[in-house]
């Protein structure tokens, strides 16, 4: 027995002898879960498609889109106009958790969902020959994300922003608009210059699907939308990186910037603006329209695109989502909602008191063919493009005609909406017609570029933009609505307010970012840039 012991025992330790220098020998390999992330098996191209699908509407629900987009962004640019009664927008009310929407919480948000990803994507490619092009579509990327954040509330957490795994920073510092702008301009020259045609394909890429001639024209486009928000701050620097990207910008409605959505997957992949505007989270099929201001514009020059965007009778009941089939896009009939009412029953703010009401399907909603929830994001465009550029050709005389690229500007402006909707098409020679008929006049030159400028964010459903071009430019000339208890005294907001949930989180930082803002931290302070 005591033998049987023995050999079994001497077998157990001979066995664990063996296993032990084997595993000496090859640890590293043996120890490496084969399916674990880590250096050598990290694929980044799966973060940045997260990124990218993330800029486009967050992950629950769509709260950034609605609230900040929608809610506020645009009704207060005059795009849409509604009486629900917590589109506090249309109104200039605040609403603290819809204005932070954007910014987000410990769970969602664009610091969350949008920022965090692209900065792993950035840190985990840096100085990696394999994922070159990852890399600097990455740097485009976040520069496309940041931009926006700071355009929406001023000095921002930027430089330590998303670098806590990195660099153990937990409560970033707040950097000045002035340096996020300086740093943006330096990060996407940079990646731009060193994208190569040759060199690795970025896989993960689902607004231009790996085609670096593409990203380098977007890369310039940008550059061009981040230098032209300098007009009023550093017209230098503004004129300088115009200077940079001429003939280098986007070249056609092909190199337009959008995300075409789906149904096959989770709710995240639906469209966002589809899924608040199809009524998804409440009654904003039924009583949000187009504004007064919009359609009435559109009206007044027989604009082509008016019988494409707007529909009449696209809902014929208050409850319930069922899209008339026989919905009427005949442009002469068109309404749009004035802003600022509501359903109280008061003399001068009940909508259905107001001389053009009829009825709430008389007013004019989005075309079905905008709001596909497998349709598209739109990003950027030619048509934005050649907007800037003929700005930039009226302020400086630089990069060609402002006349040539305003009617270019135009043109496709009209043309795009094809990229949405086969049936939303306009033919090259209507568009043609249309800019022949409709002139650029350099005495109202800036009025007539970013009044364009507006119409076309507002079809893109890209009221953000619309909102930011506004500040900068100051066209077009919005009559401002005045509300009882509005929290604007009766102007159009400027910027949100940071998130008080921040003081929480990152108080010290905060308020020291907050003491800065011209016009203090409410909707009528201003962003840096917006002087």
């Amino acid at each position: 027995m005591k033998t049987n012991i023995f050999n079994k025992y001497s077998l157990v330790a001979l066995i664990g002898v063996l296993l032990g220098t084997a595993c000496t020998k090859d640890f590293k390999d043996i120890n490496t879960n084969p399916v674990a992330y880590g250096p050598n098996s990290f694929d980044p191209n799966y973060i940045l498609t997260t990124a990218q699908l993330n800029y486009t509407g967050s992950i629950d629900f769509s709260y950034d889109t609605w609230r900040g987009n929608l809610i506020y962004g645009s009704t207060m640019m005059q795009g849409f106009s509604t009486v629900v009664s917590y589109w506090a927008g249309d109104k200039y009310m605040l609403n603290e958790l819809y204005t932070a929407a954007y910014w987000g919480t410990s769970a969602v948000g664009a610091y969350i969902e949008q920022v965090r990803p692209i900065v792993d994507v950035v840190e985990s490619t840096r100085g990696k020959a394999k994922y070159t092009n990852v890399h600097n579509v990455a740097r485009i990327c976040k520069a496309l994300i940041l931009s926006r954040i700071t355009d929406l509330y001023g000095d921002v957490p930027y430089s330590e922003a998303g670098q806590g795994y990195y660099k153990a920073s937990y409560t970033p510092k707040y950097d000045s608009q002035q340096s996020i702008y300086a740093d943006l301009l330096k990060e996407v020259e940079e990646a731009s210059n060193a994208l190569n045609d040759n060199g690795d394909k970025v896989t993960g890429d689902v607004i231009y699907k790996g085609d670096i001639g593409k990203w380098k024209r977007f890369s310039n486009t940008l550059l061009l939308r981040l230098a032209m928000r300098l007009t009023k701050v550093d017209e230098n620097t503004a004129k300088s990186y115009a200077q940079k990207v001429i003939g280098k910008t986007m070249i056609g409605n092909d190199d337009n910037a959008f995300i075409t959505h789906d149904l096959g997957g989770a709710r995240v992949t639906q469209n966002r603006n589809s899924q608040v505007l199809l009524g998804d989270g409440g009654q904003e099929n039924y009583y949000t329209k187009w504004s007064k201001t919009f359609i009435d514009l559109l009206k007044t020059t027989n604009d082509p695109r008016l019988g494409k965007v707007a529909v009449t009778k696209l809902y014929l009941v208050e409850t319930g989502k069922e899209q008339n089939a026989a919905y009427d896009a005949n442009p002469a009939i068109q309404k749009g909602m004035p802003n600022g009412k509501d359903l109280s029953g008061i003399a001068g703010r009940d909508v259905r008191q107001d001389p053009t009401f009829t009825s709430f399907p008389d007013y004019s909603s989005p075309n079905p063919g905008m709001l596909k929830r497998n349709g598209v994001t739109f990003i950027m465009t030619y048509a934005e493009s050649e907007f800037l550029l003929a700005e930039a050709a009226q302020r400086w005389n630089i990069g060609g005609s402002a006349a040539t690229h305003y009617k270019e500007g135009l043109k496709s402006a009209i043309t795009y909406l094809a990229q949405y909707d086969a049936n939303l098409a306009i033919t090259e020679n209507v568009a043609e017609t249309f800019a022949n008929a409709n002139p650029y006049n350099a005495g109202s030159g800036l009025q007539m570029i970013n009044t364009q400028m507006w119409l076309h964010t507002n079809t893109m459903l890209d009221f953000y933009e619309s909102w930011c071009n506004w500040r900068r430019s100051g066209f077009p000339v919005l009559t401002p609505v005045v509300y009882p208890g509005n929290a604007t005294n009766g102007t159009i907001p400027r910027r949100f307010p940071y998130p008080s949930d921040e003081a929480a989180k990152n108080g010290a930082n905060q308020t020291a970012a907050a003491a800065l803002i011209v016009g203090g931290d409410k909707l009528t302070g201003r962003v840096w840039w917006d002087k």
